[in-house]
């Protein structure tokens, strides 16, 4: 064999050996998703600092850590026409109020699984409290948002970790959105 082809299936081996074996859970009757095996369901605490809203979301998943996250949750928004790119560029809008910044990485619509889905990847920045000494570093995270329109309801897909992470979870983020499954 050349060097070059086992540099190459060695790399391949080193790379695949990185990332976490993910596991199929299902959400409800009608959404699957894939999340790596170690990982479990976020408790109260957890929900109550990542997400200060009303609405819980339908499943939400946290690394041994508690710091890289993956949510499934149904959007406040509903599209009675399912038109995506109007869609698209509320939620691109809505995404970039968000944040103090926000570097995009990559955003479109694309399939998975048969359905059409938007999807934003992007870095994004939250300015520390000036007046406040205990918070006021930045929080910089790495995120992968994918929503699901269909006439009446919106699916909001997100993954989230610290930006420093992003080279260690980004393949892993995508894989976790290739395997969202829909009936």
């Amino acid at each position: 064999m050349s060097p070059k082809f086992l540099l190459v299936l060695f790399s391949l081996l080193f790379l695949s050996a990185d990332q976490p074996k993910l596991v199929k859970v299902k959400v409800n009757k009608d959404i699957t998703i894939s999340v790596p095996k170690d990982w479990r369901p976020m408790d109260e605490l957890d929900f109550r600092e990542r997400y200060p809203s009303v609405r819980a979301p339908l499943a939400a998943y946290t690394d041994p850590d508690r710091r890289v996250d993956f949510a499934v949750n149904v959007s406040a928004t509903q599209w009675p026409d399912a038109d995506i790119n109007l869609a698209a560029r509320f939620f691109k809008a809505s995404v970039t109020n968000m944040f103090d910044r926000v570097t995009m990485i990559d955003e479109g619509i694309r399939k998975v699984n048969g359905k059409s889905f938007i999807y934003f990847v992007f870095e994004s920045r939250v300015n520390g409290a000036r007046d406040d000494a205990a918070n006021a570093d930045p929080i910089l995270r790495y995120n992968y948002l994918q929503y699901l329109v269909e006439p009446g309801r919106t699916l909001v897909f997100s993954f989230s970790c610290p930006r420093r992470d992003r080279p260690s979870w980004e393949s892993s983020a995508q894989e976790m959105m290739d395997n969202i499954r829909i009936k």
